[in-house]
């Protein structure tokens, strides 16, 4: 079965009938006012007085019921008596249509001429010089309220039907039809000029919207690409001067104690470790091409490696652990290690010589966090007073920790407590997961 090719005449055509159809037959009476001009546009915004510009803003309105009005006058001057009454009524109501039902005061206006002319006695066909202004401003009014397109149609058709009214039913009188072809060709082509170019600004606006925005975070993202390289150059180095140095302490004492042997492997392995860290985080934004490690996330379950490391430096902690331990998702499960990670690194940085207690509660609802720490005692606390420029913090610490208990739509408090030491508290919501049915999944 052969399939029949359609000639790009009869698409062109079928998509003619379509413009037309959707623009003018298409629910042609919908109801759709003419909103009021805005209040910061270019010509009310510079009127003078709060009262003016407020009544400014219905000009257009206004405007639209004064040609209705002198369309009406029109007719009355030709003559009196209900007729011509009638004869004015009907192109006047058209013209105050536009304002709520543009694409039906057109039909109105269209169809009832030959009426009106008819009813008011002959004359000029196929309008009077009321039915002329009328539906000169209906189609005016029209194209302005819609697009150039309806404009078109508009006028061709109200040329086809003056050119066959001209020659059908004149009947010996002066036909408009070649002055309303010339006039609303004319003003239809100033209004969808208009339109064109307003529309042409609104895009041009947007699109530098767009690329304004682009370009914002364009720089936003160049900015924060050259502090991650500079961080990572700089404290990369002297992370690995750190691990080198301690890997080369033992070795410059003779004998040394197993202790300090011990305080060097330490620090060696924690400059290794965060360097390793520090990489994999940055080397994200140094380069498109970089790969990050197959080292898993570190997870609750690697608590009491992190405890153990901070005994070593120092801070004497305590783990407490209530409720049924469960596996949680593994966003919850980072972000509770790096809580409490932080927790206790303000608290060597900031508390030498404290006690720290983290406490960890498997709760229905959630996870709840806990980390207190004393306040700093002994000579480590002595020293950190003596130098406080080291132990201050710049406030990211925190501010990383409640990012990350947003993002999971957790609560976080952090505060002093009244014996001068330090608490961190979080909840974390995890849902619960639904209890399988008996005889489910089988």
């Amino acid at each position: 079965m052969t399939q029949k090719t359609r000639s790009p005449e009869y698409a062109m055509a079928q998509g003619l009938v379509g413009g037309l159809r959707q623009d003018l037959l298409l629910d042609p009476f919908a109801y759709r006012p003419l909103p009021p001009l805005s209040p910061d546009g270019p010509v009310v915004r510079r009127l003078p007085g709060a009262r003016i510009r407020r009544g400014a803003v219905w000009l257009p309105h206004a405007l639209v019921l004064f040609l209705a009005f002198v369309s009406l006058m029109l007719a009355l001057d030709e003559g009196g008596g209900l007729g011509m009454l009638l004869v004015g009524l009907v192109p006047a109501g058209a013209v105050a249509m536009t304002l709520i039902r543009p694409v039906g005061a057109w039909w109105v206006s269209i169809l009832s001429t030959p009426f009106v002319t008819a009813l008011a006695g002959g004359g000029d066909w196929p309008w009077g010089p009321s039915g002329f202004l009328s539906h000169l401003v209906v189609m005016t009014v029209v194209a302005a309220r819609t697009r150039p397109r309806t404009a078109a149609w508009m006028w061709v058709l109200t040329s086809v039907y003056a050119a066959l009214a001209g020659t059908l039913l004149a009947g010996g009188y002066a036909s408009l039809g070649p002055a309303m072809a010339f006039c609303s060709a004319v003003s239809l082509l100033l209004v969808s000029m208009v339109l064109v170019r307003r529309t042409a600004k609104q895009e041009v606006a947007a699109q530098q919207t767009v690329t304004a925005v682009e370009r914002d975070r364009r720089t936003l993202l160049e900015e924060r690409t050259t502090i991650a390289r500079e961080l990572h150059d700089v404290v990369a180095h002297h992370m690995s001067v750190v691990a080198i140095q301690a890997e080369a302490a033992p070795y410059r004492v003779e004998d040394p104690p197993p202790e300090l042997a011990q305080a060097f492997a330490t620090i060696r392995e924690n400059a290794v470790a965060a360097l390793t860290e520090l990489r994999r985080i940055l080397g994200v934004v140094r380069a498109e091409d970089y790969e990050a490690p197959d080292a898993p996330q570190p997870v609750l379950r690697d608590l009491d490696a992190l405890l153990a490391n901070v005994r070593e430096a120092g801070l004497e902690t305590e783990k407490t652990v209530t409720g049924a331990v469960r596996e949680l998702p593994p966003g919850v499960e980072l972000s509770a290690y790096r809580i409490i990670q932080e927790a206790l690194s303000n608290a060597l940085r900031h508390a030498p010589g404290s006690r720290a207690t983290v406490e960890i509660a498997y709760v229905l609802g959630g996870l709840g966090l806990r980390v207190v720490n004393t306040a700093p005692q002994g000579a480590l606390a002595t020293a950190a007073a003596a130098r406080p420029a080291m132990t201050g913090g710049s406030g990211h610490g925190i501010t990383g920790m409640r990012e990350r208990v947003g993002m999971l739509n957790g609560e976080l408090t952090a505060a002093p407590t009244e014996d001068g030491g330090y608490e961190v508290t979080a909840f974390v919501p995890v849902p619960v997961a639904p209890a399988t049915a008996p005889g489910e999944g089988s």
